[in-house]
């Protein structure tokens, strides 16, 4: 399965402005990848599924997959804060694939930080 351009599909003024200190880098990574004392708000991603775009033909010449999107933001920045970096994730990744499900809402029982997810349905050509 061939990632996305995702990074660079978000990596955009609307979302900068949510996830970019000064001159520090996106704070939206990989699932797993975000550093321990990582600032907030954040984001991360992950591959949830996907299928090759078989023929009888010949080879894929691209992967369908699943990503998930999650944003994370801290209970003294607000659940607006954590929507509106949801906001605009999506209309940045809109222009290269499909969102397929907003996966709700949710606030951590111990941190309370507040969470909101989604996935979106991209093809990638290999």
């Amino acid at each position: 399965m061939n990632n996305p351009p995702i990074f660079k599909a978000v990596n955009v003024p609307a979302v900068q402005a949510h996830l970019r200190a000064l001159r520090g880098p996106l704070r939206f990574y990989a699932f797993g990848m975000a550093p321990q004392d990582v600032q907030y708000p954040y984001a991360v991603w992950r591959t949830a599924a996907g299928t090759p775009g078989n023929t009888l033909a010949r080879r894929p010449d691209h992967d369908a997959g699943l990503f998930q999107i999650d944003v994370y933001a801290k209970p003294s920045q607000g659940v607006d804060t954590v929507r509106a970096v949801a906001h605009a994730i999506r209309d940045a990744i809109e222009g290269h694939a499909h969102l397929t499900a907003w996966r709700g809402e949710s606030i951590d029982p111990q941190t309370k930080n507040f969470h909101v997810g989604f996935d979106v349905s991209w093809i990638v050509f290999r």
